[in-house]
């Protein structure tokens, strides 16, 4: 059983950072690619990052490139979400994903096996 376990979120204000942290937790979980997206309030949860674990290739949304940072920690199997110039649009629950076998698609959600429980991210104006 593998455990996708997030921490990190809180209420900062605008123009400010948060780091996001993940790991995963399983003994013979060989990871191939690891996410992130969020979901605001009266809206479809959306693709934020994602990175592979061989050859750190990154993906990201482009509502974010240029402020937020995905990397990875292999011996961890912990990845980490760098949100920097966070605007009040960035507010949602954030979610942890990850998959252990080839993907097409680092943006589609419906691609991942394995979640983590959320956590929440909150910008003020």
């Amino acid at each position: 059983q593998v455990q996708l376990v997030e921490s990190g979120g809180g209420l900062v204000q605008a123009g400010g950072s948060l780091r996001l942290s993940c790991a995963a937790s399983a003994r013979t979980f060989s990871i191939y690619a690891m996410g992130w997206f969020r979901q605001a309030p009266g809206k479809e949860r959306e693709f934020v990052a994602a990175i592979s674990w061989i050859g750190s290739n990154t993906y990201y949304a482009d509502s974010v490139n240029g402020r937020f940072i995905i990397s990875r920690d292999n011996a961890k199997n912990t990845v980490y979400l760098q949100m920097n110039s966070l605007k009040p649009g960035d507010t949602a629950v954030y979610y942890c994903a990850a998959v252990s076998r080839w993907i097409r698609d680092y943006a589609k959600d419906a691609d991942y096996s394995y979640w983590g429980q959320g956590t929440q991210v909150t910008v003020s104006s």
